[in-house]
């Protein structure tokens, strides 16, 4: 590998120390980057300890730290859109949209400025080719994948970007990260929306959009319940429902298969094989390709995503300007609008686009 300047979004987390400690390694120019990107009393302490251990990690490896603070842009471009899709009643992810606005726009415009020519991040993804240009391809960790979450990211960042670990297993990682004796060793994976933490999202959403409560009904439209606003609720959720037992009703949980917001009603159905919680077509909007769309077919036989960590699905998709139908092999649970579907052939990924719901 060709000796470059790189510089290293370290999270404080051991992913991207060993991806740190790989580069180093390798004789690379390499400097270490903290990103905060949120600013509250709750936040506050979380990214205290994470800094003080990313700057313990820089001191170990001898490289330089830049710390900066994206909490404006972060706020602009990530959790104002959240909010917005929540009042229209949308399942939305930050943690795609922070990808495509923050990470691979805002903090790679940042690299360069510094003269650097690479970003390398902890990512469980690997960088090919697709027709002679750079393609976002699967992790060989298919448990560890992170290339759902990458789906959106800009198609010219793909030219600046380095994924080192995507070569190699999770458990792999953490053998790496005990024999180089790095601070984050033993430091568990992070998980939830980074700006929420350890608060239940409820609680914390309530800050920003006012409660409107409304019936919960079921499927024969039978009023059954109070939902406490319909932005707490996301399609195929069972918990938070607070529907007791029912007479001439199995003992089944309930689950959440449609969101009506004009008329402020949740509607909810009984049991995880119901019908309702299925489908096997969606239509999606707002197609972002990663590779030349003029090198893809208009109907494709393809494997999808539409959730983090669910397996490939085989499905077909045909796409005109900026919408597409996918078409399922299998039924699907909980086909939820505001998610994103991630379209891959070969384990490359070919792009995504927003669901907008099932169709028939």
């Amino acid at each position: 590998m060709n000796k470059k300047k790189i510089m290293i979004g370290l999270s404080g987390g051991v992913d991207s120390a060993v991806t740190a400690s790989i580069l180093k390694s390798q004789g690379h120019d390499l400097e270490g980057v903290f990103m905060r990107n949120w600013d509250d009393d709750d936040s506050a302490c979380q990214a205290t300890t994470d800094l003080h251990d990313v700057e313990k990690l820089c001191d170990q490896l001898g490289i330089p730290l830049h710390t900066v603070n994206f909490s404006k842009d972060y706020m602009d471009r990530v959790f104002a859109i959240m909010l917005e899709e929540l009042k229209q009643g949308l399942t939305p992810n930050p943690d795609i949209l922070c990808n495509q606005e923050i990470k691979f726009d805002v903090l790679l415009k940042y690299v360069h400025k510094h003269a650097a020519q690479m970003l390398a991040t902890g990512h469980y993804a690997r960088i090919t080719t697709h027709h002679g240009a750079p393609a976002l391809t699967r992790s060989v960790d298919d448990n560890k994948d992170q290339t759902y979450f990458l789906c959106r990211m800009p198609q010219e960042a793909l030219r600046h970007v380095l994924f080192p670990i995507g070569i190699y297993a999770k458990p792999t990682i953490r053998d790496m990260a005990q024999k180089i004796h790095i601070p984050q060793a033993n430091k568990p994976d992070s998980t939830g929306i980074c700006f929420i933490g350890e608060r239940k999202f409820r609680d914390f959403i309530s800050q920003y959009l006012l409660d409107v409560p409304g019936d919960i009904v079921d499927t024969h439209g039978e009023r059954i319940g109070r939902h406490k606003g319909l932005f707490f609720y996301t399609i195929g959720q069972r918990k938070g429902l607070s529907i007791g037992g029912r007479k001439h009703c199995a003992e089944e949980p309930w689950f959440v298969v449609e969101k009506h917001m004009q008329e402020n009603r949740l509607v909810v159905a009984q049991g995880d094989a119901h019908s309702s919680l299925y489908g096997d077509r969606l239509k999606a909007k707002s197609i972002h390709w990663l590779v030349d769309p003029d090198t893809l077919s208009q109907q494709m036989h393809v494997q999808a995503q539409i959730r983090h960590r669910q397996p490939l699905q085989a499905a077909t998709v045909e796409w005109s300007g900026d919408e597409l139908i996918a078409t399922f092999e299998q039924p699907q649970r909980a086909i939820t609008p505001g998610q994103s579907i991630a379209i891959y052939q070969n384990e490359i990924c070919l792009g995504s686009a927003i669901i907008s719901g099932s169709t028939s």
